[in-house]
């Protein structure tokens, strides 16, 4: 197993090339099982999810080939000889769960094991399901699998209780090859899931309302391959952005629309970071102003997301002041706090809102990965801290980032990954 050794205290300086999202790469390489004809996404980030994505596809039957440097990738989805997803592949990645609609709508019936993922709140699927039994599914749960089964689905209209970008993505994709018109209300609206809609619409489906809470999905044409580049990831974008500005550093992220990250920026803006932007790139400038501590509080887009929660909590361990960052979306997300104590943060924890004074100086320790977005945080306090911290599982980060360390060297951090 993996661990990263971080010796903090350097500023990062420089420019980092964003890769594309996970978050959307995921479902469209989902949305292939869509058509009988060849899809390739371009700008596809090298990481775990995406490996365990194109495990998943390829138990169904679908080819999938990557480039040389795991850029793009090529999916067909001609020929499926099953349609159930095994718990073996899903119980490590909750955005499995992705292909429950893609799967019925095509074959007319799916077997999906209950997903698995980060241990950061429950995240039920019953909002998925409702949906498809709208559409005309029949659904069940046994033995940990989702079986759904419809000689043909057809249009409803769907409203969502609370948002879910999964669930938003599962039954567009659904909606697409079903007959008739489907409206989604109060549907998701992160870049992710625009993407995606971007995405089918270039195969052939017509749907309007993308990056709004409404969604209106005219179904029932057959679908087309398609080339697509995934978007930039905000969320690696965010990570860098945060870590530039914790070590007082100067850095570039390239690859990315400042628009997806608005909320964020304005936070960054008001804690006393410089920032400077372009079309697709955002930049944290050296500044000898003094960081302030600001309250957070996590929304779905457009606020700030939950998944820079942990990132800018690490921050603000460092800014001078209060801060009251309030977690909304998931129950579980402050496992990261307890490793930061261990490092001399000043945080204390009710209930769903954390308080947070600075700046406290950390020292570096051996903390412990809790989930994808924790590890991120740990890595950033670790490039403020004096002395060493040894990060361990690491593989928790491999999820969704892309040689983040080979990333922070190039920026000027000390920061190694070795076998434990």
């Amino acid at each position: 197993m993996d661990i990263l050794t971080i010796r903090g205290g350097k500023s990062l300086r420089g420019e980092v090339l964003v890769e594309g999202a996970k978050n959307a790469a995921l479902p469209e390489m989902v949305a292939a099982l869509l058509t009988t004809e060849p899809v390739t996404l371009e700008n596809v980030p090298n990481v775990r999810d995406i490996s365990t994505m194109a495990a998943l596809l390829r138990s169904f039957g679908v080819r999938v080939e990557h480039d040389a440097e795991g850029r793009r990738l090529s999916l067909r989805a001609e020929d499926l000889h099953t349609r159930r997803a095994s718990y073996n592949l899903v119980r490590t990645m909750r955005a499995s769960i992705l292909t429950l609609g893609a799967l019925l709508a095509r074959e007319g019936r799916a077997e999906v094991s209950l997903p698995g993922g980060c241990a950061i709140g429950t995240r039920p699927i019953n909002l998925h399901l409702e949906g498809l039994k709208k559409l005309g599914a029949s659904v069940a749960v046994e033995h940990g699998y989702v079986h759904a089964t419809a000689k043909r689905l057809r249009g409803a209209e769907i409203f969502f209780d609370t948002k879910t970008v999964t669930g938003t993505e599962n039954l567009m994709m659904a909606a697409s090859l079903a007959e008739g018109t489907t409206v989604l209300q109060n549907a998701a609206c992160e870049p992710e899931v625009s993407d995606l809609a971007e995405m089918l619409g270039a195969m052939g489906a017509h749907i309007e309302g993308a990056g709004t809470d409404v969604l209106t999905i005219h179904g029932g044409t057959p679908l087309r391959g398609v080339e697509h580049r995934v978007v930039g990831d905000r969320i690696v974008a965010g990570t860098f952005l945060a870590a530039a500005a914790l070590t007082r550093g100067a850095v570039r992220t390239a690859g990315v629309r400042p628009a997806h990250l608005r909320a964020f920026l304005d936070k960054l803006h008001d804690a006393g970071v410089r920032l400077e932007e372009a079309d697709d790139a955002v930049a944290v400038r050296p500044s000898d102003d003094t960081l302030r501590a600001r309250d957070m509080v996590t929304q779905p887009y457009p606020g700030i997301a939950t998944d820079l929660q942990a990132q800018y909590m690490a921050l603000m361990t460092q800014a001078h002041g209060t801060a009251v960052i309030e977690e909304t979306i998931f129950e579980n997300r402050f496992m990261h706090v307890s490793e930061l104590l261990r490092m001399g943060a000043d945080i204390r924890l009710d209930g769903s809102t954390a308080v947070v004074r600075g700046p406290t100086p950390l020292t570096g320790a051996h903390v412990m990965a809790t989930d994808l977005r924790a590890s991120a945080s740990l890595v950033l306090a670790g490039l403020a801290a004096d002395d060493e911290t040894v990060v361990h599982r690491v593989y928790h980060l491999d999820r969704g980032y892309e040689r983040i360390e080979e990333k922070l060297r190039a920026l000027g951090a000390d920061v190694e990954r070795r076998e434990e």
